[in-house]
């Protein structure tokens, strides 16, 4: 029923929010962009989705407070990788999944004067590269690769965008329709809440959490300690700062976000 179902991003940097959920809530998993479909058509109550679709369907949706997937500078997976210099990259493959990445990458190389042609492909960094000079991979993806990788990653966006701005990134916001019961949309970000509270106070349940990730992504613990440093999912005054830029800025929308309450 989807009055008890609430989304989340099929990538590892929300996890502090899910683990350990009360079992009465299903959770819809599904990548960032893929969310933005489910929540419009009341497939759950709230939803992680990119903030470039929270700028496009404005008009129906809100924001719900505190949430957010966003990083301070650094992010980890969300990554230009190229075997060439950036300056001499003529086409880029784009994935798929996330509109705020593909939006952002393309404002900060247009900063740069760098205007290649974009390739959207399946996300596959051996298959995209073997097309384009470059690709964009996010996620865990993005991290593993950069593990793999790490002399081919040219640009993390999150830096790129804290150098540019001076503001924290906000890659995806959660968001409710306006129309939604708000007692529901409040329960559902309250049971979220107490997850990230648990997650940054208990340090058992940080262990657990960092444990599990590490199972499936094959990156060690000490990665993932970092990771979860560079991956913010509790949105401050500065954060809202971030996303009021990138909204007005990168996705030209003309008015600010509506929050919940």
């Amino acid at each position: 029923m989807w009055k008890k179902t609430i989304g989340r991003v099929a990538f590892i940097n929300c996890e502090p929010l899910y683990y350990g959920l009360n079992s009465q809530w299903r959770i819809l998993s599904a990548p960032p962009s893929w969310l933005t479909g489910h929540l419009l058509r009341r497939d759950c109550i709230i939803a992680p989705i990119p903030a470039a679709d929270y700028a496009k369907y404005s008009d129906e949706l809100v924001l719900v407070p505190n949430l957010s997937i966003s990083s301070k500078g650094e992010v980890g997976s969300v990554l230009l990788f190229s075997k060439h210099n950036l300056n001499d990259v003529k086409t880029i493959a784009l994935p798929s999944d996330s509109a705020t990445s593909v939006k952002l990458l393309k404002y900060l190389l247009n900063s740069r004067g760098i205007r290649p042609e974009y390739i959207e492909m399946g996300p596959d960094l051996d298959a995209m590269l073997a097309k384009c000079d470059a690709c964009l991979l996010i996620g865990d993806r993005a991290l593993n690769a950069s593990t793999n990788y790490p002399d081919i990653v040219k640009l993390d966006l999150g830096s790129e965008w804290k150098e540019n701005s001076g503001y924290p990134m906000v890659f995806g916001v959660f968001a409710a329709r306006s129309d939604t019961d708000k007692k529901l949309v409040i329960e559902a970000h309250n049971a979220l809440l107490s997850r990230l509270e648990d997650f940054e106070n208990n340090q058992d349940t940080r262990a657990k959490v960092i444990l599990e990730c590490a199972e499936r992504t094959n990156q060690d613990i000490s990665r993932l300690e970092k990771y979860f440093g560079e991956v913010i999912n509790r949105m401050d005054a500065e954060d809202m700062d971030g996303l009021n830029l990138f909204l007005g800025d990168v996705c030209e929308m003309p008015h600010g976000p509506k929050l919940a309450w």
